[in-house]
């Protein structure tokens, strides 16, 4: 394992893609206790969430349960050798056919039922598409059409960014969605999401970055610039970051670069401060990859990404309030860059 500081990231290996599949396998299934996002029109819409919800009924919620199902076909992918693909392939065949696809595809049609897990959910869901798809067919993918769809009639409507640290981000969900888009052909949408970041975020400049707030997992400025990435050429990229962070070099804004601590990792709200240092693990080692070698910001960034890694890391199990969705973000981190064969205990 490198050293912090050491110049070498840290990055995912498949000791430690074990013991973050491990985390998901014990809860992806786990149907209780449960947050549903679930509107009532009546008495008979009450129902438990296996009924609900045929393949995403555990994790606690739905947005959980379908990124730790990206989790393991990620983990699966990456490692096809590790200990655990035998029982993750045994999982996708009880989770996956099409009879459940369709209950989940059913639940999208009821009434009230447009906000459904928006945008986060849908983004996720997304992702989860394009991992199991990746040279094939995804056998989600009639949900991740009717999702797609809704993607397209919600970004015109969307005047402005939602800018929050927690599940309404826009950006974040941008990012997902352009990887679904451009995974799988879906040129429709991957030019919807391209032009809505470059309407919602291309003129931004001299960024404040007041926060974090008290229940982020997400930076809404690094979200923005790790979306700004994906959107614009490098070289346009540098010039747009200069303007929008313009002493990032000099570590500013401050905030940006000081990992936070959770006061209490059983609060399922304050807990997110523990994703806010790995999300921004993720997007500051994809801000740096976009810079030039060479670029002093780079530098800058992968120090960073370092600093709140080693904070996050140690937290990913645990309080279930925490467990039941901290791993996912592990493998972001994790997985965003860096040397092979180094691997911090996780």
């Amino acid at each position: 394992m490198a050293a912090p500081g050491s110049g070498a990231a840290t990055v995912l290996t498949e000791p430690a893609a074990g013991r973050l599949a491990g985390i998901a396998l014990g809860h992806v299934e786990r149907e209780y206790p449960n947050k549903l996002d679930h509107v009532l029109a009546a008495d008979a819409d009450a129902a438990t969430p296996r009924a609900l919800h045929p393949i995403f009924f555990g994790s606690f919620d739905w947005h959980s349960c379908v990124h730790g199902y990206w989790m393991l076909a990620r983990l699966r992918r990456r490692f096809p050798a590790m200990p655990a693909a035998a029982r993750i392939d045994a999982l996708f065949r009880r989770a996956f056919t099409p009879d459940t696809v369709a209950g989940e595809l059913a639940y999208l049609s009821r009434p009230h039922g447009g906000g459904f897990e928006r945008p986060y959910g849908w983004a996720w869901l997304l992702k989860l598409t394009a991992e199991l798809g990746d040279g094939g067919p995804s056998p989600l993918a009639p949900l991740a059409e009717a999702f797609a769809a809704r993607f397209m009639a919600y970004l015109p409507r969307l005047t402005f960014p939602v800018r929050a640290g927690t599940h309404a981000n826009t950006a974040f969900a941008l990012i997902l969605a352009l990887d679904y888009a451009r995974t799988c052909g879906d040129a429709g949408l991957g030019g919807a999401v391209a032009a809505a970041a470059r309407r919602y975020f291309a003129g931004d400049a001299g960024c404040q970055a007041w926060e974090p707030s008290g229940e982020d997992f997400l930076s809404p400025a690094l979200c923005e610039a790790h979306c700004m990435t994906l959107v614009m050429p490098a070289d346009e990229f540098a010039d747009w970051l200069a303007a929008f962070m313009p002493d990032l070099a000099a570590g500013e804004p401050a905030t940006l670069f000081r990992p936070v601590t959770p006061s209490d990792r059983s609060d399922g709200r304050i807990v997110h401060l523990d994703g806010l240092n790995l999300s921004r693990t993720w997007s500051w080692r994809c801000i740096a990859a976009a810079l030039p070698e060479g670029d002093l910001r780079r530098a800058v960034a992968e120090a960073a990404a370092e600093t709140h890694l080693a904070a996050g890391l140690p937290h990913v199990a645990g309080d279930y309030m925490g467990e039941h969705w901290l791993a996912t973000f592990a493998v972001l981190a994790l997985d965003a860059g860096g040397s092979p064969g180094i691997d911090r205990k996780v």
